[in-house]
């Protein structure tokens, strides 16, 4: 009962501060204000402040009120955007680096998914990516051989790869596919990601192409969980009677 209530807790405090209700800076109720709020111990609430802490939406400095850090940042697959691109819009800090940039065969997967015969040589990438300073993404990318020497040529903290791509090389993304699921930090996460081995991430799988459908790069993205909220817009699509008759 006492974790399903914390889980309780923390969900009401996010929907608060993603809502606005809370804003950015401004200092949560004191940790037995909100007990006393939720009729919950305070050590329930700590673990509920925790858990928005982990998710960096509030600051995790103990001794003191938790400031509000920021409100979701909503990444929208309606237009093909790259990282940097997106989050800049968002007026956000971006800065990234490659950690290793590294050719060898690929996978069962990666050829499959690049639409390459197996074993092909292709550029495998790990790379990180910061918003305002703090890390948020670990980038791991298998760009096709054809792509791969442009790829070696960019700077070590380049901006954007695919936007580089566009404009140094010619090379453009038109269309991509996207898969999202969780997934616990392992040791290499965790430790670029500054958080505790385990932690919830948010992986976006995805893969771009040119315009002709040929495959430039099978990336998997990992978030800290709490640094970007994935929005999906849908519309109804006519069923064959509708579209026949004109009536729905």
């Amino acid at each position: 009962m006492g974790t399903i209530r914390y889980l309780e807790i923390a969900g009401a405090l996010r929907t608060a501060i993603l809502s606005g209700e809370y804003a950015v800076g401004a200092q949560l109720p004191s940790e037995s204000d909100l007990a006393a709020r939720w009729s919950a111990s305070r050590g329930t609430v700590r673990q509920a402040v925790a858990t928005l802490a982990a998710e960096g939406l509030i600051g995790s400095r103990q001794g003191a009120r938790r400031i509000v850090l920021r409100h979701e940042r909503r990444h929208s697959f309606g237009e093909l955007n790259s990282f940097a691109q997106w989050a800049e819009g968002l007026g956000q800090e971006v800065t990234s680096r490659f950690l290793s940039r590294v050719r060898r065969p690929a996978t069962a997967e990666e050829a499959e998914r690049l639409a390459l015969a197996p074993d092909t040589e292709i550029l495998a990438v790990l790379r990180l990516r910061l918003l305002d300073g703090e890390p948020t993404m670990v980038e791991r990318t298998a760009y096709a051989d054809w792509v791969a020497a442009a790829v070696e040529a960019l700077p070590d903290d380049v901006r954007s790869v695919m936007d580089s791509l566009a404009n140094d090389s010619a090379i453009v993304a038109h269309y991509g596919e996207h898969l999202i699921d969780a997934l616990p930090a392992g040791s290499e996460d965790a430790r670029l990601l500054e958080i505790r081995r385990g932690s919830p991430l948010l992986r976006q799988r995805h893969v771009s192409a040119t315009a002709t459908g040929r495959p430039i790069e099978w990336t998997d993205d990992r978030y800290r969980a709490g640094s970007v909220t994935f929005s999906v817009s849908n519309s109804a699509v006519a069923t064959p009677l509708e579209r026949r008759t004109g009536e729905g």
